[in-house]
């Protein structure tokens, strides 16, 4: 049975038609057998409903079933742990956990290696640069638009300099702007500041813990 879900998947996964694999999963989770079937079954439907969950920007199920087809698919499948990887990676990055050049040069997977560096950095150019580099890989994997939502985190890091090079709880919202431009992004003003501010708030206040947030500051307007 599961094997012929996995095939399933494989199809609707290749047509772009998702939605039809939530059924699929409620026969597997209400199943008596799930755990009887092989692991290689079990790897390849925990790889699906790990990327559906993805798509799904639900990132912690996501995590939980592409890593455990990750570490479970077996050692002398380089080229399937690659595969479960490439949407592993941007999971992982967007719930704050940065893969090492180790990793990704074990994997052939480099193309990674300049979103994670521009991420940790809160280097928002040299994030454009690195996904711009690498669009078609990205698109033709299905993933690009997941790595463009990693801007956020970006701003989060590249926000918690300028707190750290100023060292006071309330700042000027033109430290923010200053900080943008040096980043070369185009066409941005106070009110884009404040929406970028308001979005990362609410990220805080979310209960996603997916990140750690720098202080909370007291914004005040420049005079």
């Amino acid at each position: 049975m599961l094997f012929l879900i996995n095939q399933l998947f494989k199809i609707y996964f290749k047509i772009n038609k998702l939605h039809l694999c939530k059924p699929l999963v409620r026969a597997i989770d209400s199943s008596n057998l799930k755990d009887d079937y092989s692991m290689a079954q079990r790897v390849t439907y925990k790889y699906y409903v790990g990327r559906k969950a993805m798509f799904d920007s639900d990132y912690k199920p996501a995590e939980e079933y592409l890593s455990f087809s990750f570490q479970h698919c077996h050692r002398s499948s380089q080229r399937n742990k690659r595969m479960i990887l490439i949407y592993l990676l941007p999971v992982k990055m967007l719930l704050g956990h940065m893969p090492n050049h180790q990793l990704l040069r074990k994997y052939d997977l480099m193309q990674f290696a300049d979103v994670t560096k521009a991420v940790c950095e809160g280097n928002l150019l040299l994030l454009n640069e690195a996904l711009a580099k690498h669009e078609t890989f990205f698109i033709r994997c299905g993933i690009f638009l997941i790595l463009e939502k990693l801007k956020i985190i970006t701003y989060r890091n590249l926000f918690k300099k300028v707190y750290q090079l100023l060292k006071t709880h309330q700042l000027p919202l033109d430290a923010f702007l200053v900080a943008l431009k040096m980043m070369q992004v185009e066409e941005v003003d106070i009110d884009e500041v404040q929406c970028i501010l308001a979005n990362l708030i609410c990220e805080v206040r979310s209960h996603t813990h997916t990140h750690t947030p720098f202080p909370l500051t007291i914004l005040s307007a420049s005079t």
